[in-house]
């Protein structure tokens, strides 16, 4: 995700049902939050057929809207055609600033061109078996895995220490010993025993990021670096999803981009404080150019 997000977005929801997980429908919905407020909520597909029924507490729960399409001819996806036509209703209303297309079906390209060619911010959620041309057509796609991913690990719960055991009671001292009878050699006092050598700190392994990624971050910094080669992280992250939409830092292990850059000797983070205590810019800078 980009540092920096407009939530006061109007987004109007489409989604795919014939193209889309049901699963991992609460998450997207909570993902769409991030970028603006889901004004507009419909699904597509042909209710008439049984194998849509477990859609149901689903759509209820998020107050998402059905819109029944028939399927008129075997083969043949009349749910692209209706969500199409009511996307560009959508769009003359002027009620919506963005759209969401959840899909994973390369059918969608023209309508997310057409989309932007009206000023509207377009976002694509889809699985990784996307097609290229609709990715590259959305001004940010999310994968759906890397969606669940996340949830499960925000909602994974640590396991409960045990409690400490409370401290034992010091012993008794021992008596003192009896003095040696006359004529009897002293045992030879046994060797204390060495201690044990502490067992060597194990490091987390350091995740290695694809080079085409790195190279990626390195030319999108010096487009818009100062004088002193420093880019701002907040400009650097809204610059990366434009030149590459699906670029998001979960896919790399990373919940934020400067986490992802930190983790690259390449590059150099510097956090300057502002005027206001509670706020501070991020810079980063490619060392290799000067």
């Amino acid at each position: 995700m980009t540092e920096q997000n407009d939530q006061s977005l109007r987004l109007a929801v489409l989604i795919d049902a014939d193209n889309a997980s049901r699963t991992a429908m609460r998450d997207v919905m909570s993902e769409i939050t991030v970028y603006g407020t889901p004004t507009i909520k419909r699904i597509y597909g042909d209710w008439t057929t049984p194998n849509m029924a477990s859609w149901k507490p689903i759509l209820l729960e998020n107050a998402i809207t059905p819109i029944q399409q028939y399927s008129y001819t075997t083969g043949k996806n009349a749910t692209d055609s209706a969500m199409i036509i009511d996307a560009m209703d959508i769009l003359y209303t002027g009620r919506c600033d963005g759209f969401v297309l959840v899909s994973s079906d390369s059918d969608f390209t023209r309508l997310a061109t057409r989309l932007r060619e009206a000023g509207m911010k377009v976002i694509g959620m889809g699985e990784k078996k996307t097609p290229s041309p609709f990715i590259v057509a959305c001004d940010k796609f999310i994968y759906i895995e890397v969606i669940r991913a996340a949830a499960k690990e925000a909602t994974a719960q640590p396991e409960p220490q045990p409690a400490p055991e409370p401290e034992a009671a010091p012993a008794p001292a021992a008596p003192p010993a009896k003095p040696a009878k006359k004529g009897r050699k002293k045992a030879a006092p046994e060797p204390e025993p060495e201690p044990e050598a502490p067992a060597p700190v194990q490091e987390e392994p350091q995740r290695r990021m694809p080079k085409a990624v790195v190279q990626l971050i390195a030319d999108a910094t010096a487009m818009i670096a100062d004088e002193d080669g420093y880019a701002f992280m907040g400009e650097l992250g809204n610059l990366l999803i434009r030149q590459q939409p699906d670029f998001d830092p979960r896919n790399y292990g990373f919940s934020k981009l400067t986490q992802l850059i930190r983790s690259i000797d390449r590059f150099e983070v510097d956090v300057r404080q502002t005027g206001h205590p509670h706020t501070k810019h991020i810079y980063v800078r490619d060392k290799r150019r000067k």
